[in-house]
């Protein structure tokens, strides 16, 4: 189970290896995904709170990333934090994940991509609940979900 203190440690000291890598031009991304998803994804975006349906679906399944299809969360990992956007306490895999700091805004933030294609995800908060304390807050426009 990942714990702030192993976010932190990602984050200072380097991420897991990935179990492969997905990489293309921006063109490609640009031909395969819709402008909002291209947007969050690709250049650090933020689609509005409470504009997704995905906040308030807790059916089973399994969550991937929109862009190259690497699985991310598990929806038993999925919890209603009030934020407007999903909620994770955990990844699927520890190494799904990167970690990265961000100080956009004024602010000291640890940013989440997709470990595999670098797609941004949201920002990972040591706010959530027991046992690990972790709040993944990820923009629902670049999940997909895989129905079991």
């Amino acid at each position: 189970m990942i714990k702030w203190a192993d976010v932190i440690q990602f984050t200072n000291q380097g991420n897991p290896i990935p179990d492969k890598r997905v990489e293309k031009t921006e063109e490609e991304w640009k031909q395969i995904l819709t402008p909002e998803e291209y947007q969050v994804t690709r250049l650090k975006g933020t689609e509005r709170s409470f504009s997704s349906e995905l906040c308030s679906l807790f059916e089973p399944g399994i969550y991937e990333c929109k862009c190259c299809s690497t699985l991310l969360f598990d929806a038993s990992e999925k919890f209603e934090s009030g934020t407007g956007w999903p909620s994770f306490t955990q990844p699927l895999k520890e190494n799904a994940i990167a970690y990265h700091a961000d100080k956009t805004f004024g602010m000291v933030r640890v940013e989440v991509v997709c470990n595999t294609c670098d797609s941004h995800l949201g920002h990972v908060f040591p706010d959530g609940p027991e046992p690990s304390g972790l709040r993944y807050c990820i923009n629902a426009v670049s999940l997909s979900k895989i129905k079991e």
